[in-house]
């Protein structure tokens, strides 16, 4: 994890880095594969992506990282 983010939300990470609409945007189009790009490039890890793809409801047990 990136010692600038150690500590900080989902949202937060996401706001930081500018990305926060771009998320939004593709959950709402439900493109999971940019989700995931914007998730990996604020430093997530793999489970707390499939975590959040679950809680969205975007994702159904397949691998999708």
């Amino acid at each position: 994890m990136n010692k600038k983010n150690r500590g900080t939300t989902i949202n937060e990470r996401l706001y930081m880095s500018g990305t926060l609409n771009k998320f939004d945007k593709a959950v709402e189009k439900k493109d999971i594969d940019c989700v995931v790009k914007i998730l990996k490039n604020v430093d997530l890890d793999d489970i707390s992506i499939e975590a959040i793809l679950k809680q969205i409801k975007l994702f159904d047990g397949d691998d999708t990282t």
